[in-house]
């Protein structure tokens, strides 16, 4: 536990303008982030008596081992920058909301050439228009359904669209005219791009037109006796006013609107969202929230407003959002809103009327989702706890193994060998720190080996850690003496094959994607230098860009972000049995680390293997933690076995477009585009290459050398139908 007064600045040396100052721990990582109209005077509050602080806040102070600040101009510049900290940095003592769901969207990609409509989660695309968030995809499916009596927009994938397109047949949507079928000229793209832009409009709130409009055609149709064609309108404006009753009305206004409430206790918070767009809730959502710094309700309103508005811009923020509390500066806030929409934006606290009712259903369902996810977790606590108990004690560890990492190989017939890391922490999944290696000490199948050179890849990179932070360093000097270059566990290892530049493949988590690699050639990370106590530089064996944290050990100022591998298990657990359990611990023995229990689930009878054990250990089928090791088993192998899988589709797709230096993803693409195929392109002149946009003389002729020195493979054959595929999307030739 560290003095704040040991680290305390001088009130003379903080500026009173605003800022944003963030706290760091000995080891240099951000933990906290803050903004303040007067730095000196917020920053200050923080090195009071410690009796005096709020517990949380004591915890961080004491925690931290340094404070640092950034001077800005305005208010709105510090909301800025305080939100893109606290997205970068990740800090532990900042209240973060995490959604209780992933929700989907109804998305409209008006950024094709024929717009299509479709459910969509994640992270939102440039020239989509969304509608939501839902609470159920099939609600989404039930509303387009009924919609596309209408608005027949195209709904079908890329691959459906381009073999219809091929063949000039429709898909079964286009034959019961819930589709314009586009995808064989039955409308043109200026008509289809108009039915997508109605559809938004409907979606939009914008609903009394249409209806009007279909119900006038009716009766136009019924005058002229044109029966089955006012049937029809009759129908289409049934389903219109069945869309539309999915959306209960709740302002009768018209009003564009965000509610926000907040139920919260003293550890936890819930968040609940309506999103209410031409008077109707056309989505909702909810975030729980641990309150890890000493927050009040505003605070919990301007966090909420941050991680909520912190990536929209346009139509996506609303002209009015209303909230239980207001943040501490509103005027600020409400700036920033406003240059995120581009207009005037409205916040404030419903007093009266319908909006004052709407605010307190939102209520209920917070406090509804805070007792809902209180006693979830409280019996998932119990469980968990339970189950890590049951593991310590069936492999006589001194204590829970609140971090677990499991490690499994997958490859095909000894090709495309890879493996994985996954972590559970307190029982959890812990998906950002998931990681993903190539095997590059040898060829073919040996999962023993291995196994040997994952494990003995991880934990160096976890003495380069610990020798960077001067853990190292002190458990070294405790004999008073340096030990030789040559015991040393970071020492280079002769026999260790370099990995083959540029071939590593992402080893983040499916939400955290990392850094690129760099090109080939460039993927060289500088080493270490030599510790006071004489020991070498680490190996440039742990120098894959996929399994090495290039952020920090390149000669840069340390940033504060989580460094991978910096944090060491309690359990290390590998998938398969007695061989593998043994080429884990040789691993760790190598590197002089004895620390860290290992163990191996055996998938045959689900038996734990410890090592120079000859026996398993056999937990009862019923037990919590054989359940908890089984859960990390298969989660590690489901990760390798899609890498494995990514890495075989890549290679099988390789294209010879793949070896022209400079020639990106979108390049590509626009040749295969222009030409067809490769093997057109193969067959085109340099000036005909160079009439692609983008193309220049020097490009085309590397892409005609690269073409002409790859001899074209042999055609592809349907078996189903005996026809020859062509090369027409840039893959094997």
């Amino acid at each position: 536990m560290a003095d704040p007064s040991s680290y305390r600045p001088s009130p003379g040396q903080i500026p009173d303008s605003p800022g944003v100052y963030k706290f760091r721990d000995e080891h240099r990582r951000v933990i906290y982030v803050g903004k303040a109209k007067n730095l000196r005077q917020r920053v200050a509050n923080y090195f009071q008596d410690l009796t005096h602080l709020h517990p949380r806040t004591r915890t961080m102070v004491t925690t931290a081992a340094s404070v640092e600040w950034t001077v800005v101009s305005t208010e709105v510049e510090a909301l800025q920058l305080e939100y893109t900290w606290i997205k970068e940095f990740d800090p532990r003592f900042n209240v973060k909301y995490r959604d209780d769901k992933s929700y989907p969207y109804l998305a409209v990609t008006l950024n094709e050439e024929f717009p299509r409509v479709q459910v969509m989660r994640g992270a939102k695309k440039k020239g989509v228009r969304y509608f939501g968030p839902y609470g159920h995809a099939w609600a989404i499916r039930e509303t387009v359904d009924l919609m596309l009596r209408v608005f027949p927009v195209r709904t079908c994938s890329a691959g459906v669209f381009k073999n219809a397109a091929r063949t000039g047949r429709p898909c079964l949507l286009g034959y019961i005219d819930k589709c314009s079928a586009p995808c064989v000229g039955r409308v043109t793209p200026e008509e289809h791009r108009e039915l997508a832009e109605d559809f938004c409009d409907f979606m939009a709130g914008r609903t009394g037109t249409y209806i009007r409009r279909l119900e006038k055609d009716m009766m136009q149709a019924a005058e002229e006796m044109e029966y089955e064609r006012a049937a029809r309108l009759r129908d289409d404006a049934g389903a219109l006013k069945r869309a539309m009753e999915k959306s209960a009305v709740v302002l009768a206004d018209a009003t564009d609107a965000d509610l926000i409430a907040v139920a919260e206790d003293e550890l936890e918070a819930a968040l609940q969202i309506f999103h209410v767009r031409g008077g109707r809730v056309r989505g909702q959502r909810g975030w729980v929230t641990d309150k890890v710094e000493a927050v009040d309700t505003a605070g919990l309103v301007e966090h909420a407003l941050q991680q909520l508005y912190g990536e929209e811009r346009g139509d996506a923020v609303p002209k009015e959002v209303l909230v239980p509390a207001l943040p501490e500066d509103t005027a600020a806030v409400s700036q920033w809103l406003a240059e995120r929409r581009g207009s005037q934006v409205s916040l404030r606290i419903p007093q009266r009327g319908d909006k004052k009712d709407l605010m307190a259903t939102v209520q209920r369902n917070a406090q509804q989702a805070l007792g809902l996810h209180k006693t979830k977790r409280a019996s998932d606590l119990t469980t968990r706890s339970r189950a890590l108990e049951e593991i310590a004690e069936a492999l006589g560890l001194d204590a829970a193994p609140l971090r677990i990492e499991c490690y499994d190989i997958s490859h095909l017939q000894g090709d495309d060998v890879v493996a994985s890391m996954v972590v559970f922490e307190d029982g959890l999944a812990r998906k950002s720190e998931y990681r993903r290696f190539q095997i590059k000490g040898f060829e073919g199948q040996d999962d023993v080996r291995s196994m040997h050179e994952v494990i003995g890849r991880r934990f160096k990179r976890y003495l380069q850690e610990k020798e960077r932070t001067g853990e190292w360093e002190q458990t070294s000097s405790v004999s008073g003496e340096a030990p030789h270059p040559a015991q040393s566990p970071l020492a280079p290892d002769p026999t260790q094959v370099s990995p083959l530049p540029g071939s590593a493949e992402e080893s983040a988590s499916d939400p955290h994607p990392a850094q690129a690699p760099s090109a080939p050639g460039s993927a060289e990370v500088p080493s270490l230098p030599a510790s006071p106590q004489g020991l070498p530089a680490p190996a440039a064996d742990a120098t894959d860009p996929r399994d090495t944290d290039p952020r920090g050990d390149d000669g840069r100022e340390d940033d504060g972000r989580p460094k991978r591998f910096a944090y060491p298990p309690q359990l290390v657990v590998v998938d398969g049995g007695q061989p593998q359990v043994a080429a884990a611990r040789r691993a760790l023995d190598e590197l002089g680390i004895d620390d860290i229990a290992v163990c191996g689930l055996a998938k045959r009878l689900e038996e734990v293997w410890l090592p120079d054990d000859d026996d398993p250990v056999v937990l009862p089928r019923s037990s919590e933690g054989l359940y908890l090791l089984q859960r990390v088993r298969d989660e590690a192998h489901r990760f390798a076995i899609t890498y494995q899988r990514s890495k075989r589709a890549k290679r099988i797709r390789s294209s010879p477009l793949d070896d022209v230096a400079g020639l990106g993803e979108t390049r590509k693409q626009a040749l295969i585009k222009h030409f067809g195929s490769v093997k057109k392109l193969r067959q085109a002149t340099i000036e005909e290459i160079c009439q692609v946009p983008g193309i220049g003389r020097r490009t085309a002729e590397s892409v005609a050398a690269a073409l002409a020195s790859a001899a074209p493979a042999a055609p592809a054959v349907n078996t189903a139908t005996g026809e020859i595929m062509e090369e027409d999307d840039g893959g094997t030739s």
